[in-house]
């Protein structure tokens, strides 16, 4: 026992580390995680103080007991099981890749990535680009929504800044998760995103078992009672007019629905834009029958450094308004009452009916849809005589978006419109140059159905 061992030196520093190792696995890092775990807690129970609705400890569960939660439902097993016996393959193959769908979309929530973060990035970034402006329907009818329902805000997708607009302007009444489709599925980005709350979606998906371990989640999470966001439309807008409603992940939501569980509240909630930064792109989607984008990654840089730039010679460069406005809420209860067979369909219709009609009108998409239906070119004294016509036939409510006189909303619109060369002066008048009526009818479309 108390004679000599000669090792090699490569043989005791191997052993070293593996008895460092050892202890601190056991002994050191438990601490650890333990002190930034109650770290963690107090930084939430301080923001819940100050938020309408405190985070869910759903959200703030381990990410490794979340997928473990997600993989064992029992319709997720079952999914398993059917997978496997239709491609056959082992249930063990096919358990891993339900495993692995899960951990594509379950997120790992900070609050301190969210609030410390995302906010103070979403907030500069808004405010950076535009002057930004938050309105209510009836803001009384957001507050009075019971604390123990869901909230699932549904947004029209006008443009990739939606997330961040939306995220700055409701960050006093929680933490939103979102469902962010394959484009944000890239290192780090996808690191940030996760870290914020959002879950990721194949939207095209057609595999059966991904699609049952997505609901799966997503059901989870209502009942949970986690706010969430979602854009009915599931992708952008080609065109700048409104489209029609995806039901998946609505379906999702009201399949799971039990009328004497927890209360699920849809929000309505509209966006637009004096400026869509991604328009020309859209349409050039669109020429091509919406075959993807065609945006190169050293125009998009040089787009933020040529911005940043204006901003460190103090010369602030906004592209107009961007106007982010609450609907009237839509209880599941109260909507599903006498409905008989699937509540998806219609549930998407009147989501979409309700935002549709609280898009906001600003000066831009009223001044193209003036020179749309204008003849020919326009004298200053016109362009006044058509944008007052249009503004007085706006139902009054409507007409307070606009916080400048019409003098400086023309004024704004005018000159967007001109320095992105959509229309040209000559001589004091002013007309449509031909080459970018597209242009001009993507903001005209945004409004077109409110003034038509």
């Amino acid at each position: 026992m108390t004679s000599t061992v000669e090792l090699p030196l490569w043989l005791f520093v191997l052993i070293l580390l593996f008895a460092v190792v050892t202890a601190a696995s056991h002994l050191l890092f438990p601490s650890v995680r333990w002190f930034f775990r109650r770290r963690m807690e107090r930084v939430v129970s301080r923001l819940n103080e100050r938020l309408d609705r405190p985070i869910e400890p759903f959200k703030l569960a381990q990410r490794h007991d979340m997928i473990q939660q997600l993989i064992y439902q029992p319709d997720v097993t079952k999914a398993v099981s059917e997978h496997a016996a239709e491609e056959g393959i082992p249930e063990a193959v096919a358990f891993e890749t339900a495993k692995r769908y899960a951990g594509e979309i379950v997120p790992s929530f900070s609050a301190t990535m969210y609030f410390g973060v995302a906010i103070k990035i979403a907030r500069f970034l808004s405010r950076a680009f535009y002057r930004v402006r938050l309105t209510h329907v009836d803001e009384a009818a957001l507050d009075a929504i019971p604390q123990e329902s869901t909230i699932v805000y549904v947004i029209n997708h006008k443009s990739n800044m939606d997330y961040v607009l939306v995220t700055y302007l409701a960050a006093r009444r929680g933490a939103l998760s979102y469902a962010v489709g394959e484009w944000a599925r890239v290192w780090p980005l996808s690191r940030l995103i996760r870290a914020m709350g959002a879950y990721f979606i194949r939207r095209k998906s057609r595999n059966d078992l991904y699609r049952r371990v997505l609901a799966a989640y997503v059901r989870l999470a209502t009942e949970a009672g986690v706010a969430q966001a979602m854009f009915p439309e599931g992708r952008l807008s080609l065109t700048g007019a409104p489209q029609d409603p995806k039901l998946g992940l609505i379906k999702y939501i009201t399949d799971a629905y039990q009328p004497d569980g927890r209360d699920v509240v849809f929000v309505p909630v509209a966006i637009n834009y004096d400026r869509v930064l991604e328009d020309r792109i859209l349409l050039e989607s669109a020429a091509r029958g919406g075959k993807g984008f065609r945006a190169r990654i050293s125009v998009i840089v040089g787009f933020f450094f040529k911005q940043l730039l204006f901003r460190l010679r103090g010369k602030v460069h906004r592209f107009g308004n961007a106007t982010v406005r609450f609907g009237e809420p839509v209880s599941l209860t109260a909507f599903s009452e006498g409905i008989t067979g699937d509540v998806a369909k219609p549930l998407g219709v009147e989501l979409m009916r309700r935002i549709n009609g609280v898009v906001p009108i600003l000066p831009v998409p009223l001044m193209a849809y003036a020179f749309e239906q204008a003849e020919g070119p326009l004298s200053r004294k016109d362009v006044q005589d058509a944008f007052a016509a249009r503004l007085g036939a706006l139902p009054q409510n409507r007409a307070r978006f606009m916080r400048e006189t019409p003098e400086e909303a023309i004024d704004s619109a005018l000159k967007t419109l001109v320095g992105r060369r959509v229309l040209l002066e000559k001589d004091g008048t002013f007309s449509v140059n031909k080459s970018q009526v597209e242009i001009l009818r993507f903001y005209a479309n945004s409004i077109r159905h409110l003034l038509e």
